[in-house]
């Protein structure tokens, strides 16, 4: 016949049970965060980006440059700088989006468009150099980094994962919609510039109508990768892997306009207002 346990005992068991279940619980979760790997990352372990988000490392530019002629150095250490400023920036926003996003935050939202940046940095690098001698090739191989998170390093190409818990409340695109997971639905618009522009001096023409191609093309992509991303990342993805790295070319690019046209009459001002764009589904 069994004997009913002592009040403490079955406290005791109480306790036991319920350390068993949170370890439990834990190894399950543990289990889960580690299991998967990304599609695209050649056997990588997704890196995470909690408490300790690691850091972003890219390939040295400047020691695989040949001799800079003196014509193009200056150019040449400009866009330098602008490479080391284009990691500090994206270190930065590997720590302020912890915690954001889906299995592929990082890679799409991040590295992604770090790697763009830098391919049309290095490419400007290669042009300077090509005015006066042979233009160095093969820079764009030197444009993808990698994230170092707790030791393991994910390549540019792949897709580094953070946490799959998506930050409280709906995100705010920058034309005031609210983004949430990409559906594929809908289609990405932008302001006209070229209707907000002053009288373009002749001296300036080629290079503002290119720049305004160049907008065009900005939004094609934009919305190809609305459409190839359709299923992936959490409330927050359509605005942090599309809109806002969309509206980090758009600024750059209205401020060569703006540049173009300062350079022989006033130089228009308030065009980065027209950098956010919008998902209209």
């Amino acid at each position: 016949m069994s004997r009913a346990l002592p009040k403490y005992d079955k406290r005791r068991v109480a306790v036991i049970g319920g350390a068993a279940a949170v370890v439990l619980s834990g190894a399950v979760i543990t289990g889960s965060a580690l299991a998967g790997t990304p599609a695209g990352s050649g056997g990588a372990t997704g890196a995470r980006t909690l408490a300790g988000p690691g850091t972003i490392s890219c390939p040295d530019v400047a020691s695989r440059l040949p001799a800079v002629p003196a014509s193009a150095r200056a150019e040449v250490d400009r866009n330098l700088a602008l490479l080391q400023t284009q990691i500090q920036e994206a270190n930065k926003r590997l720590k302020d989006t912890v915690g954001q996003g889906g299995p592929n935050f990082v890679d799409n939202a991040i590295l992604g468009p770090l790697k763009d940046k830098r391919v049309a940095t290095v490419n400007r690098i290669a042009t300077a150099i090509g005015r006066t001698t042979a233009k160095p090739t093969g820079l764009d191989a030197l444009a993808p980094c990698a994230l170092n998170a707790g030791g393991d390093a994910t390549t540019g190409g792949g897709q580094a994962s953070a946490p799959a818990t998506p930050s409280g409340g709906a995100n705010q695109q920058p034309g005031g919609g609210t983004a949430g997971g990409n559906t594929g639905a809908g289609t990405i618009s932008c302001p006209d510039v070229a209707s907000r522009l002053p009288a373009v001096p002749a001296s300036a023409r080629a290079e503002v109508d290119r720049n305004l191609t160049l907008l065009q093309t900005q939004i094609q992509e934009a919305n190809k990768r609305l459409k190839d991303t359709a299923g992936q990342g959490g409330p927050n993805f359509v605005d942090n892997a599309i809109l806002g790295p969309l509206k980090n070319k758009r600024v750059a690019t209205v401020n060569r306009i703006a540049t173009a046209i300062g350079r022989t009459t006033a130089k228009p001002t308030g065009l980065d207002a027209l950098a956010p764009c919008t998902l209209t589904r």
